[in-house]
């Protein structure tokens, strides 16, 4: 495959239905869960992506047995900490900071050592949000000021901690809550407001969990068990995935889309609050709760007129893995459109509010940033010019596709966006998708 994507396209009004592959989020937390209970359990529409295969991977390393069949993937565990390993075993997370956080709380029982590496982009974020609590839970690490590599090993007898989150995090949060599941006591977390798919499907699993929700936290308390029954899941369609197709409607002429089966978990629906408040509709239709978790099919219409924003904070936890592509809505906008208290975008993959502004300069549109917030002078009759070229992004996947939105969206003389194989991360399918639009992928 060539790594770098060319395109001088700009997409024809279309009316589309389509599905998208699995959330990323619920994928992991599946498998990781499924490795501790007894038995066999099985997903179906599990997202095929890097970050999931190298949870698979792990779990295989630890002893569990893994099956990826064609319409599925079967997990058979015998339960509870009951992984089966060498000492001094390699686990890779690849780019996944979901994958190299969360198996750490699941390790804090072992006595044997391990170390956790990554890639070079996973190997620059902060690690010590949850090696700090699972230390007072008992485990000893050394790590690399912070940083994978990380060598763990656990303990025997881990304890129940009472754990004050700083910063929201789904990621730190989930891997205390992990960890708890060994501890002979309650595990008590004062959580700051972030995605709860572990707490869903903790109640979902009858792990018994108590969740007291407060304005801007919320007090969780989780008591250690001694068994996990099996679980089947079919998993729907990543919210973040979707954002992608909805931003391209949004900004296209006369184009409808339908998306089906969506997770519309309201810790992931930030996006579609905040393009709410830019004045875009959308229609959810056959909305249901499954296991927890609420799903529905989406339907939008492009826009001719999107008002600007000052995007309140308290969308941001909610959002934060499409803020790149609320930019590129925000750059057709009649006016100044402001986001702030975004610092936690530079903690992933890449520096995400540099890039945002990047991306928006290269094609005319001004900003103001700093190293929390930015502003967008939006311009609806936008017209790129000159040729715009992406590259040296740390390969992330978002600001791969998020680049490929705005040169079908926005067209232009040409486009280079380099590292097109970063989409196997998350989103392995997404060039296939556009194709689908008629827009030709060299």
């Amino acid at each position: 495959m060539k790594k770098i994507l060319k395109i001088n396209q700009k997409i024809k009004p279309f009316t589309k239905e389509i599905s998208i592959e699995g959330d990323k989020s619920l994928s992991i937390r599946w498998a990781l869960l499924a490795s501790q209970a007894k038995g066999t359990s099985k997903a179906y529409n599990l997202l095929r992506s890097e970050d999931v295969l190298s949870t698979l991977k792990c779990l295989k390393t630890l002893g569990i047995k893994v099956k990826l069949r064609k319409n599925c993937c079967e997990i058979k565990s015998k339960g509870l900490n009951k992984f089966n390993y060498k000492n001094n075993i390699t686990l890779n997370a690849g780019n996944s900071g979901t994958l190299g956080r969360l198996i750490m709380g699941l390790l804090i029982h072992s006595n044997k050592k391990i170390k956790i590496i990554g890639d070079k982009s996973l190997s620059k974020r902060d690690f010590l949000r949850v090696t700090e609590p699972l230390k007072k839970m008992g485990a000893s690490f050394k790590t690399s000021k912070g940083r994978l590599p990380i060598k763990i090993q656990g303990t025997s007898i881990p304890k129940p901690i009472n754990y004050i989150e700083n910063k929201g995090s789904a990621q730190c949060k989930s891997s205390v809550m992990l960890a708890a599941l060994n501890t002979k006591g309650v595990t008590s977390i004062k959580a700051r407001k972030s995605r709860n798919h572990t707490e869903l499907l903790y109640k979902y699993l009858n792990i018994p969990i108590k969740i007291n929700k407060k304005k801007k936290i919320d007090l969780i308390k989780v008591r250690g068990v001694k068994a996990i029954k099996t679980f089947n899941y079919k998993i729907p369609s990543d919210i973040s995935s979707c954002a992608f197709f909805i931003t391209l409607t949004i900004l296209s002429n006369k184009s409808k889309i339908l998306i089906k089966n969506v997770n519309l978990n309201p810790t992931r629906t930030g996006f579609l609050k905040i393009i709410k408040l830019m004045g875009i509709k959308t229609i959810v239709k056959n909305k249901k709760n499954y296991k927890g978790e609420i799903i529905g099919d989406l339907q939008i219409k492009s826009h001719n007129t999107i008002k600007p924003i000052n995007c309140p904070t308290t969308l941001n936890s909610a959002s934060i893995d499409e803020f790149l592509l609320i930019f590129l809505i925000a750059a057709k906008a009649k006016g100044v459109s402001f986001f702030k208290n975004l610092s936690e975008l530079n903690e992933k993959e890449s520096p995400r509010l540099e890039w945002g502004s990047r991306i928006l300069n290269k094609i005319g549109i001004k900003t103001k940033t700093t190293k929390h917030s930015i502003k967008i002078f939006g311009n609806p009759q936008l017209k790129v010019t000159k040729k715009v070229e992406i590259k040296n992004f740390l390969k992330d996947h978002r600001v791969f596709m998020a680049s490929v939105i705005a040169s079908i969206a926005f067209g232009g003389p040409m486009w280079h966006i380099h590292d097109r194989d970063s989409i196997n991360t998350s989103f392995p399918s997404f060039l296939k998708k556009i194709s689908e639009f008629g827009v030709k992928i060299n």
